[in-house]
């Protein structure tokens, strides 16, 4: 069988996962905080983008001071085009040489000559350990049951409890037991009340010592009564100590207001905050939904940028060639970030569709809802989108919007894409296909 080398000339569609295209699946992932970072990184990054300001007049202009021969006012033109090898070559040294010109030091940049002075704030507040160490130092004490103290304080738990036993504090502290018991007991009348208990029963009688309620109906229980107090069987509680119900209710009450955890209020531990996406707020019977753009900056392109842009006779071809990818990366983002809230509100339209009862009646009417069951409501609506854009030469066909949808976590059958393509009386990619 002979060998030959042959041209042929095929037709075949693929999708492409475009830079751009995974920059906008990448947005519409981000939750509130990241999505912030990652702008104001894009801020930092392409000149072409600015954030727009709250005030009446967003754009900055510094008018020259007026002479002494010279106090007519002078007209300012929006439009005056700066030297692209002025921007370049510009640096903060001369920035800050113009601004000190009349005799301001703004002090921004130290030249070296001597350290600038440092100033440390700590907004951290002392945690458990810490607490407790602070007043054994002040206390009077050995020095043997100060040494167990500091290894018993090194044994608490994030909730004030000991973890370790007697026998161990001891070893540890090279103490004998009666040493490493006097440490404990010096511990346990440091603030917070109950720290350094073994177990819950010995937390609450240690809270009671500082209420003055030695010797009542509150420590009895805690002592004797505490299976019954843990089972709730106030009734044998009364029989028990031979009083009435109230008064076990009355003694419970002040029971269930001590603390089970002393060493929480003294956690370190930052709490993790959720930013929403959206809020859906009720007006006059009607939910409105709110896109959530707090802390999110508000870009916009630079007008001064996309007049140097227009401006091409003053810039090489490098200097335009950087300038244009910066402005098609800088429209591709503002994009990015339209589509990104119109699908956030789009979902979110659905959710309130889907949970109406749910928002208006409360948690006992949340129905079971499912990504499936929001997709088929946003589908049609994205194969719309998708048709409307594509290119008329080569439209897609249903496999390609399939895989389209995947990309977006949208799972789909072939056949559902072409049911709702028929719902929609969008023809097939063969008709549509721009004939010549």
């Amino acid at each position: 069988m002979a060998l030959e080398n042959r041209l042929e000339l095929k037709l075949s569609q693929k999708l492409v996962l475009t830079p751009q295209l995974q920059q906008s699946i990448k947005l519409l992932q981000l939750p509130q905080l990241e999505l912030s970072q990652n702008l104001a990184q894009e801020l930092m990054e392409n000149p072409f983008l600015e954030e727009m300001s709250d005030s009446p007049s967003n754009e900055y202009q510094e008018a020259p001071a007026a002479s002494k021969e010279d106090e007519a006012p002078q007209e300012t033109h929006d439009d005056t085009e700066v030297p692209l090898e002025r921007i370049f070559d510009f640096t903060t040294s001369d920035y800050f040489d113009e601004r000190a010109s009349d005799g301001r030091d703004l002090g921004y940049f130290n030249d070296g000559a001597e350290p600038l002075p440092t100033f440390e704030y700590s907004n951290k507040r002392p945690d458990l350990c810490e607490h407790v160490l602070w007043q054994l130092r002040l206390s009077r004490k050995s020095e043997p049951a100060g040494k167990a103290a500091e290894i018993i304080i090194g044994n608490l738990n994030d909730d004030g409890y000991l973890q370790a036993s007697m026998e161990e504090i001891a070893a540890a502290a090279n103490v004998d037991a009666a040493v490493a018991e006097e440490a404990l007991t010096l511990l346990q009348n440091f603030d917070p009340p109950g720290v350094g208990a073994r177990d819950l029963q010995e937390c609450l009688l240690l809270q009671i010592k500082p209420l003055n309620l030695g010797n009542t109906l509150v420590e009895k229980i805690l002592k004797e009564g505490f299976s019954e107090l843990n089972s709730k069987k106030f009734k044998q509680i009364a029989a028990k100590f031979k009083t009435s119900i109230d008064n076990v209710l009355a003694a419970v009450k002040i029971i269930e207001g001590l603390d089970p955890r002393p060493g929480r209020n003294y956690s370190n531990t930052d709490a993790i905050h959720i930013t929403p996406d959206v809020y859906v707020e009720e007006s006059e019977g009607r939910f409105i939904i709110i896109l959530n753009d707090e802390g999110v900056p508000r870009l916009r392109l630079s007008n001064y940028y996309k007049r140097l842009l227009k401006n091409k006779n003053s810039l090489t071809e490098e200097e335009k060639k950087f300038l244009e990818e910066k402005m098609r990366s800088a429209v591709w983002l503002l994009k990015s970030l339209d589509q990104r809230n119109k699908t956030i509100y789009r979902v979110t339209e659905s959710i309130l569709k889907f949970q109406e009862d749910f928002f208006k009646k409360g948690i006992r009417y949340l129905k079971p809802l499912t990504l499936r069951d929001v997709a088929q409501e946003l589908e049609k609506e994205i194969i719309r989108e998708l048709i409307e854009k594509e290119d008329p030469n080569a439209p897609l066909n249903d496999k390609l919007i399939v895989e389209t949808l995947r990309i977006r976590s949208i799972n789909v059958a072939h056949r559902t894409v072409a049911k709702y393509r028929d719902e929609m009386k969008i023809q097939s990619h063969a008709r549509r296909k721009k004939r010549f």
